[in-house]
């Protein structure tokens, strides 16, 4: 009997890399970052962490890949800068931009980057499973860092 093989997404090593990337980027954040207090805070608000590592990433990767970048993606041409479609340059800038609304500019302008990746993943895998698993995933290491306000 042969051991079961992964699903695909699992198998992608650029999947793989975004997920490591992760990390990374936290290490970096709370090497720079004095309030990164760590994940005690989960415990005593754990409906909290769902809602931020969960919940939102889902609502937010339907409402953001699977329906803005989808529709952009049927009407703008489609240009690429590598594996950044035009639909996703544009709807990573309308996500950063409305974390205007609860971040300050400075981590509002931060989302971008992990945007574009999300996006990405939306167009390389046709679909939001990679960016919500992805989402979700950047949301409980760095809300596990950083608890919110």
């Amino acid at each position: 009997m042969t051991a079961p093989t992964p699903p695909a997404l699992w198998r992608d090593p650029w999947f793989r890399l975004a997920l490591a990337a992760g990390p990374v980027v936290w290490g970096g954040l709370a090497w720079m970052g004095p309030a990164a207090t760590g994940p005690a805070w989960i415990a005593e608000r754990p409906g909290t962490f769902l809602l931020l590592a969960g919940a939102y990433p889902v609502v937010e990767e339907l409402v953001f890949r699977g329906g803005v970048q989808g529709e952009l993606a049927r009407w703008v041409p489609r240009t690429r800068r590598g594996p950044v479609s035009a639909a996703n340059l544009a709807t990573s800038a309308l996500f950063s931009g409305l974390h205007l609304l609860s971040h300050p500019p400075l981590w509002a302008a931060a989302v971008f980057l992990p945007s574009l990746v999300f996006g990405a993943f939306r167009d390389r895998r046709s679909g939001v499973g990679a960016p919500i698993l992805l989402h979700g995933w950047y949301n409980a290491g760095y809300f596990g860092l950083f608890p919110p306000g």
